[in-house]
């Protein structure tokens, strides 16, 4: 298969959003409802907060820091950082001081924005020890010293930015597809993280292939779940990049334990996942079942037998093929709508998933892909 021949991936956003202007792409919880950024909205916020951060002095090739729980905003920075020309280094909300120091002298990053207060004590506390960090954009108000670092206001720089002549396009256009999107920091095999440099076209061909594998799923108006941390490579990959190539929408989870309140919410068709969590939802499931007892668990075994013989012999006598439609209704149906009613396919990656646990959710009518 070949690369697809792309511009870069912040052109391919403006290109959907231009296509879906007020439709609903990024969903969060406020004030305990969910509610929608639109394309538009996204599209502008990145834009002035592009124009913002050029205006602070970041320059093409610079290096951005980004520390945020999941949230549109961690969208609109990744995507405004790269429409300057910087790259975007991703560090995960649990990093330590000596963490965020490591990061920030092996990047040699220029700039670092941060979503809360809490976030940021360990980041601020590292800035000493980063001579070449000049500024610090906060979406909180932040009481914590900086020292030398200066600390701009997210909304003064969003503000800044859109009262600028628009040269975002021209910039944007002048980005390669070679050219560095990011830095992710992985462990690697043991030692301190290593910043794995990737450019606009490496995570496109991985957009591209991940889009050929769920071909067969008759994409449409797709949702995703995003519960994965953005600043790992498989979700920022599959769990931002692919929606956007797709134009689909995109929830947030509030966090692992209102998983499930957040899938009934957002009814999603498709979700990333690590390998660990399908065997903790698969236990929990279970764990429901043994409880129940009684004729539930055995018509809920039937489901498991009979979901994992059609699949991998397809072959089911006549008894069984009627018995297997009556527990498609009375169990599979059941646990569809715990995942939301929607479901096309669960996207396992990260590890290899265990055999029998992808066989459980197949056998219980949920799709699953590895990648």
């Amino acid at each position: 298969m070949a690369a697809p021949v792309t511009q870069n991936l912040v052109a391919t956003f403006f290109e959907r959003a231009a296509a879906r202007v007020d439709a609903p792409f990024l969903w969060a919880k406020r004030d305990g409802a969910y509610a929608a950024w639109s394309w538009r909205r996204v599209a502008e916020a990145v834009g002035a907060l592009s124009r913002g951060l050029s205006a602070l002095g970041v320059a093409a090739g610079d290096r951005v820091v980004l520390v945020s729980e999941n949230r549109p905003e961690w969208v609109v920075a990744d995507l405004a950082i790269m429409a300057a020309g910087a790259v975007t280094v991703p560090a995960y909300t649990t990093n330590s001081r000596d963490d965020h120091a490591h990061i920030l002298g092996d990047s040699g990053a220029r700039a670092a924005i941060v979503s809360t207060e809490a976030l940021a004590r360990p980041l601020l506390a590292a800035a000493g020890s980063a001579p070449e960090l000049k500024l610090i954009v906060a979406l909180e108000a932040m009481s914590s010293d900086a020292g030398p670092v200066e600390i701009h206001s997210w909304d003064d720089v969003i503000e800044k930015g859109g009262a600028m002549a628009d040269d975002v396009a021209e910039k944007i256009a002048a980005i390669a597809p070679d050219d560095l999107a990011c830095f992710i920091y992985t462990s690697g095999t043991g030692g301190r993280p290593k910043g794995v440099m990737l450019s606009h076209r490496a995570i496109a061909y991985n957009v591209y292939s991940a889009t050929d594998l769920l071909s067969e799923l008759d994409l449409g108006d797709e949702v995703f779940l995003s519960f994965l941390p953005l600043s790992h490579s498989y979700e920022h990959t599959c769990g931002l990049h692919l929606p956007i190539a797709l134009g689909a929408q995109i929830y947030y989870a509030e966090s692992i334990e209102t998983l499930s309140a957040n899938m009934a919410e957002a009814q999603p068709t498709i979700m990333t996942c690590v390998p660990r969590l399908y065997e903790v939802m698969r236990a929990r499931i279970m764990s429901g079942v043994s409880r129940a007892g009684g004729i539930k668990k055995s018509l809920f075994e039937a489901a498991l037998r009979l979901g994992r013989k059609r699949y991998e012999t397809n072959q089911l006598t006549l008894t069984e093929s009627l018995m297997d439609r009556l527990v498609d209704k009375l169990v599979r149906d059941k646990v569809r709508r715990r995942f939301g009613g929607r479901m096309k396919a669960l996207v396992s990656g990260g590890a290899p998933l265990n055999y029998d646990v992808g066989m459980f959710f197949l056998a219980l009518g949920l799709p699953v892909y590895q990648g």
